[in-house]
């Protein structure tokens, strides 16, 4: 596999973690270097992980795993975009309240839910006898940077728009979880 087919496929993947560091840090209004921090490296960890781990499974589990690997998808960024949505409603009273999607349960459901794909495309590269190590390699590192400059934009979109970006960036997960079954054909 050339270099620009991989970092086509990392540009792809790193789409999503782009989308959901963009909700995540609107949500936030003030993201600290330390939050960006987290969420970069978990999602480019994962991203790099995934890969690795499905080429490991390869053809053996794919009809099994590709059967409900968008619903967890799905489950994961529903119930951190509903709660977005739902903490967009609380008020200024709750603001203080209000979860840091960088952290805890949060980050980790996310890291998940954006990195399946990447687990897929590990299987595929297992099925076309590539090597995973470099392009696993090159997928962490694209969705680590693209997820940072997420983090900044919404940031500033947060800061700016406060509650009606916490509500966007809800509705965007949301958005991104029905493309997910859209995409599987679920509807």
């Amino acid at each position: 596999m050339n270099r620009i087919a991989i970092i086509g496929i990392a540009f792809g993947l790193a789409m999503d973690a782009f989308a959901v560091a963009l909700a995540a840090s609107a949500a936030l209004r003030e993201v600290s270097p330390r939050q960006c921090f987290r969420l970069s490296f978990h999602f480019g960890l994962f991203q790099f992980l995934m890969p690795i781990i499905g080429w490991g499974l390869g053809s053996t589990l794919v009809g099994h795993v590709s059967a409900f690997d968008h619903w967890v998808a799905f489950a994961l960024l529903a119930a951190v975009g509903g709660k977005m949505v739902w903490e967009s409603f609380g008020g200024e009273d709750a603001a203080r309240y209000r979860s840091d999607p960088t952290r805890g349960w949060s980050l980790v459901a996310l890291s998940v839910a954006t990195s399946i794909d990447a687990l897929a495309v590990g299987i595929s590269f297992s099925m076309l006898g590539v090597h995973v190590l470099y392009p696993s390699l090159v997928i962490g590192v694209v969705a680590a940077v693209m997820t940072f400059v997420g983090m900044r934009c919404g940031g500033a979109l947060g800061a700016r728009f406060g509650r009606w970006m916490e509500l966007a960036g809800g509705l965007v997960l949301l958005a991104i979880g029905l493309k997910i079954l859209s995409e599987h054909g679920v509807f």
